[in-house]
């Protein structure tokens, strides 16, 4: 996190959280501005699975809003950095002004629920991972038009963790950072944490070799998608695909993992 750090020294940071702390306006206002780096991370790294008609300036104005929220909202005492809480709640407003806006038509949505289905269906059957082959199969569709499926699906999905754990109806999402990250959760919310914790795991190793390096390098390892196909030698659509695929799998499997647990 410190290529993220905001260019001031520690004293000067800690001065201005024991004013914000206090009400102090001014101090709140300068801290937003030493921590807008953030936003600007994230935007950017978030701009390559939205689709091309939404605005980096637009989405980087949603993330300012975020980093306000993470100001007010911060509590040191859980002992989360305030870099790593700030990034969660910037990518978590602009996943909200994203659904918000209920850009993605619904013919795609329905398309995007039947290959989750048919995923379900055939790792089911099968034991094992779904091959593109598989898919198209079960979808009655030909494998051309299985791609055409996964690009679309790839720019209606916002890929984040938060959004992995989207209800399939759409209602309210887990925040997996808060679920996974405070310290101060009760013995109960720390068995759920644990539960969680290994499903991801499980559902990581479950994936195939190449997507779960995709997994790997965009969600742990900060690469953009364009940055990832340049290591696998393969297109920035390519690696949204097998994103979009991933994203599927583990949502899947998580849920069932969580739901017999």
């Amino acid at each position: 996190m410190s290529r993220l750090a905001p260019p001031l020294p520690a004293f000067a940071l800690r001065e201005l959280w024991r004013r914000v702390r206090k009400g102090d306006a001014e101090a709140r206002e300068r801290l937003v501005l030493a921590y807008a780096p953030l936003v600007k991370y994230v935007a950017g790294r978030m701009s390559s699975a939205l689709p091309r008609h939404v605005d980096l300036e637009e989405v980087t104005s949603w993330g300012l809003v975020g980093l306000l929220k993470a100001v007010d909202g911060f509590d040191p005492r859980r002992g989360v950095p305030f870099e790593a809480y700030a990034i969660q709640r910037v990518r978590g407003e602009i996943i909200d002004e994203i659904r918000a806006q209920d850009w993605a038509p619904r013919s795609v949505r329905q398309r995007q629920r039947a290959l989750e289905a048919a995923i379900r269906k055939v790792e089911q059957r099968e034991g094992r991972p779904a091959t593109d082959p598989e898919l198209a199969s079960e979808l009655g569709v030909p494998e051309q038009e299985l791609e055409s499926l996964l690009g679309d699906v790839a720019r209606a999905s916002l890929f984040s963790l938060n959004e992995m754990f989207a209800a399939p109806g759409g209602e309210e999402t887990a925040e997996l950072a808060a679920v996974v990250a405070d310290p101060s959760a009760d013995t109960q919310a720390k068995g759920e944490q644990n539960a969680l914790r290994e499903a991801i795991a499980e559902a990581i190793v479950a994936l195939p070799q190449r997507e779960r390096v995709v997994v790997s390098l965009y969600f742990y390892d900060g690469l953009t998608l364009r940055e990832i196909g340049q290591v696998l030698g393969v297109t920035e659509s390519r690696c949204s695909q097998l994103l979009s695929k991933a994203v599927i799998r583990m949502r899947g499997r998580i849920m069932r993992e969580l739901a017999t647990s």
